[in-house]
Formats: C-alpha cells, sequence, structure tokens
C-alpha cells in the first residue's frame, strides 16, 4: 500500500505514551523505506516551558508554601534551576500521584498554601477540575492549582502551518480523545486535507493505525478514523468535559519550542479565582531570570523538526541521569525513549 504512494510519508504521533509504545515494540524498524514516525509535543512535561517552571520554583521558595506535583517535574529545568534543586534547599515539595492527594495534604496543613501543579493535556485536566470542585464542596480553603494545561487540537494547527514541519498524517491521541471524542479533529483534518487515526497502544493497534494513514493518502482522502472504538467514542466523555468546563476555559499559553499558542491552554475561571494561586498570591514582583542559552534542541523535536540524535547533547552529556533538557527527563520525553530503546544506547555504546 506505501507504494502506491510514490513518494516519501511521514505520519507524526502527538502523544507520549505512543512515542514510548513505538519505540518498545520495534515498530518503526517495520516500516517501509518510504513511511517515516516523528514523534510530535505529547509529552505533557516537555513541552511546559521554562517560565511555568520558574513560578513554581517561587512559589516552592515561599516558607508558607506547601508543593505537590507528579515526580519527573522536579528534574525539569527552569532557566536557573530546577524543583528538585529547591527540594534539596528545604522546600516542601511533595510528590503525589494525583491531583485528589493534594486534599489530605491541605487539611494536615491548615496554616500552608498547598499548591498542586497543574500540568497535562485534556487527560489531566478533568482531575484537577475535579480537585478543585471537592476542595470546594469540603470547604477547603488553602488547596490552590499552578495551572498548565495544554489542548492538542490548537498545537496541531500550528505545526500544520509551520512550514519547518511536514506531515502527512497524524496518530491521534488515545487517552486525550477518551475524554473529548473524535470530532474534535474533524476540522482541522477538514482544513489542511490531512488525515487522523486514534489509536490504542498495543503494537497491533498502532500498526493498523498506520495502515489506515496509509490507505487514506494512497485513495487521496483525509478523514478522522477510529482504532480505539472500544473506549473512545465520538462525543468522548461528556462528564468529564462538563467538569473541566465548570471551572477552567481556553486562553493562550506558551509552549516549549513554539511560543504562545492562541488557545490552546486552560486557566481557571473567574468564579474559581481563589482557587488560582497566581490570583491569590501574584508573582508580579519577582524578576524571573533571562532564558539561559543552551544547545539543547528539545523544542525542535517537540516540533519533529530534528530528531534526538540531532541534538549535539544526546547521548553525551544529556542522558537520563543527567538530563540537560525536558525531553530526556520525562519517560514519555522522545529523548528518553531514543535512548532507552536502542537509538542512543546503541549509537552511544551508553
Amino acid at each position: 500500500m506505501a507504494d502506491k504512494t510514490g513518494r516519501k510519508l511521514r505520519f507524526m504521533e502527538v502523544c507520549g505514551t505512543h512515542t514510548v509504545a513505538i519505540f518498545r515494540a520495534g515498530i518503526r524498524q517495520l516500516l517501509p523505506d518510504n513511511v517515516e514516525l516523528v514523534s510530535g509535543p505529547g509529552c505533557p512535561v516537555c513541552v511546559t516551558p521554562d517560565d511555568y517552571m520558574d513560578k513554581a520554583i517561587a512559589y516552592a521558595q515561599h516558607p508558607d508554601v506547601i508543593i505537590t506535583t507528579f515526580g519527573d517535574m522536579l528534574k525539569v529545568p527552569g532557566t536557573k534551576s530546577s524543583l528538585g534543586e529547591a527540594k534539596t534547599n528545604g522546600a516542601d515539595i511533595r510528590i503525589v500521584y494525583s491531583p485528589m492527594d493534594s486534599i489530605p495534604v491541605a487539611k494536615d496543613n491548615p496554616d500552608k498554601k498547598v499548591v498542586f501543579l497543574a500540568v497535562g493535556f485534556e487527560t489531566t485536566a478533568p482531575t484537577a477540575a475535579a480537585t478543585v470542585l471537592a476542595a470546594e464542596q469540603q470547604g477547603i480553603k488553602n488547596l490552590f492549582m499552578l495551572s498548565a494545561h495544554k489542548l492538542v487540537p490548537p498545537v496541531m494547527e500550528v505545526l500544520l502551518n509551520d512550514e519547518q514541519v511536514h506531515v502527512d498524517g497524524f496518530i491521534l491521541p488515545g487517552h486525550v480523545s477518551v475524554v473529548t471524542g473524535t470530532g474534535i479533529y474533524e476540522p482541522i483534518v477538514e482544513k489542511y486535507h490531512v488525515p487522523g487515526v486514534v489509536t490504542g497502544f498495543e503494537p497491533l493497534q498502532i500498526l493498523r493505525a498506520l495502515y489506515r494513514l496509509v490507505k487514506q493518502v494512497a485513495n487521496g482522502e483525509a478523514k478522522v478514523e477510529n482504532e480505539y472504538e472500544d473506549v473512545v467514542r465520538p462525543e468522548g466523555n461528556p462528564v468529564s468535559q462538563r467538569i473541566t468546563d465548570t471551572v477552567y476555559e481556553p486562553a493562550d499559553t506558551g509552549w516549549r519550542g513554539m511560543g504562545i499558542v492562541p488557545l490552546s491552554g486552560l486557566r481557571m475561571r473567574e468564579t474559581y479565582k481563589a482557587y488560582d494561586i497566581e490570583q491569590v498570591m501574584p508573582l508580579a514582583a519577582v524578576e524571573l531570570p533571562a532564558p539561559k542559552k543552551t544547545a539543547c534542541r528539545c523544542g525542535e523535536v517537540l516540533r519533529g523538526i530534528v530528531t534526538p540524535k540531532e541534538c549535539p547533547l544526546f547521548g553525551k552529556a544529556c542522558v537520563p541521569t543527567h538530563a540537560i533538557g525536558p525531553c530526556m527527563v520525562s519517560v514519555e520525553g522522545v529523548c528518553a525513549a531514543w535512548y532507552k530503546y536502542g537509538q542512543g544506547r546503541f549509537e552511544y555504546g551508553k
């Protein structure tokens, strides 16, 4: 089927879990020479920009603040430091497995402001929103969010408008689509005539999605298909959507490597500003450091412009035990996947 297209095909996955699954199964090595897979901005930790990390570190340094966060955020670099360094220097930073875990922390520390670092895509936004609603219901006044949620469709459109990025189709995210449904991708597919297939994370599911993408290109088609029908419905999960919409509204937000993308993030609504740490405890007086110069090419990797091996730091100065950029920090990061599943280890002898 791929031979019928008469040209090289480039498909992008926009989900970090897909990135890891593709590498773990060795799917890239199974594909025809004219079919290439490239990873996009599907890792929530990786796309979080430096200024958010700087804010998180600044809050962590306040003596009356407790930060709760997912573990992989500790190593993500800001402009001069990281949460891990702040923790070493005495900041009260606690690893949690769910935003809801922040509620007992807030109850046990009524004299502290407990700030959860709310990052992620449409998948995690409902749990953060549900935590806010639970705190409201229980009368908890000292729990707050530092929000940096991202939305997938707007950044897909940015990639398709980027002259440096060439994509013939998208492997659409499974987890995100469980919440959003498949309909959110249809305007983009129709506008840019680029096919997309939602799929799960088993090797055969991913291969079937790739077959559908190649078939669409060969037939001159562009539509949204669903290879994950057992869990993804066209309308998504209305309950999760309603919870998110109750607490959050779309807003312009920054992405690593892409700058500010209009209406690609979520901010807390005015009615819930009492749970927004940036509203309750603004950092306007804090002077954030200027971005430091680095050879890290994580921003370009996230846009599919370069592969990790084209970064001069990859496998040398930047390895999982000493990560320079967030693409190597997170377990879902593209650089981490390249390194762990062979590309870095075999090429660089690590």
